[in-house]
């Protein structure tokens, strides 16, 4: 009977996540050594290469992906025992701020997550514009924030094109003067305004309002276009196929606040979790459009 050891599960699950050895043996407080050697040995008592180290980075074959999602509830399970056994449950609030354009489709999702692993901890999901979040982030009104910015800053978590949406099988988008709509305080805004001015395209406003529910009803009535990050788009709009008759908008950033490790196992937690979440939206990088490798260093 072959045994599989929590520990070594937990520091090929940090690997995997993490994006490489030194920043998983940081994580761990292990030395990359011990971290290597517990790789080896998962790989000799499995019988299967779980990384694939060709090349300049490393990556998971298709065994390393089947065993990592066993890996990972295997970790967490007996992280609950523990817990749930020895009294050690944490309890508290952790404030979380998030833009109101990226919350899905990865928030919800993170957030089951942390609330399985953490029961009595409460989250404040604290919902709003970039600059207001930045701003109560300054004064410590929030733990944990992300943003939506044109520029790396904080922590980057990808960088994913900014596109046109609008309604399905709309037509608007071929109108001049393009009617366009967002939020009085939306950071795309200008972004979005100042690409239609460079190409020559007319615009006008749809709406002068703060609600993006009222944003998204306008633009799923096929009275107006909008633009929003890839991959965030509801189900009732859809990025314009628009074959360059309008302008592209390059990418935005979604850059995380406040991921200190000095702030301890609960951010830490809260943190990684949101990695990996926004890791799945990131397809495109700054140096290649090509998914990055996790780097073995």
């Amino acid at each position: 009977m072959r045994n599989l050891d929590v520990t070594t599960l937990r520091s090929f699950v940090a690997v995997a996540d993490l994006g490489g050895v030194t920043k998983a043996a940081g994580f761990l407080h292990l030395t990359q050594s011990a971290v290597s050697m517990q790789l080896k040995r998962l790989e000799e008592l499995l019988g299967v290469g779980l990384l694939d180290r060709a090349g300049r980075g490393i990556c998971l074959t298709p065994a390393g992906e089947q065993l990592l999602g066993y890996a990972r509830r295997m970790v967490a399970l007996n992280d609950e025992v523990v817990r749930r056994l020895s009294d050690d449950e944490f309890e508290g609030e952790v404030r979380l701020g998030v833009p109101h354009d990226i919350v899905y489709p990865a928030i919800p999702r993170v957030l089951q997550q942390f609330r399985a692993a953490y029961p009595r901890v409460r989250v404040q999901l604290i919902s709003s514009f970039t600059t207001g979040l930045k701003a109560q982030f300054a004064k410590g009104e929030v733990d944990l924030i992300l943003t939506t910015e044109s520029e790396r800053s904080g922590e980057q978590l990808c960088a994913i094109p900014l596109v046109w949406i609008g309604a399905p099988g709309g037509a608007t988008w071929r109108r001049r003067p393009l009617r366009f709509a967002s939020g009085r305080q939306c950071l795309f805004r200008p972004k979005a305004l100042a690409a239609l001015e460079d190409m020559g395209i007319e615009w006008e406003n749809a709406l002068d309002t703060e609600s993006d529910r009222t944003v998204e009803v306008t633009i799923a009535a096929d009275m107006a276009v909008g633009a929003m990050i890839e991959g965030t788009e509801p189900r009732h709009l859809e990025v314009i196929e628009h074959g360059g008759h309008l302008p592209e908008l390059g990418k935005q950033r979604i850059n995380m606040y406040g991921a200190d490790p000095s702030k301890g196992e609960l951010i830490c937690h809260l943190a990684d979790l949101l990695r990996r979440g926004f890791r799945t939206l990131n397809t495109y990088n700054d140096t290649s459009e090509a998914a990055p490798r996790i780097a073995l260093v």
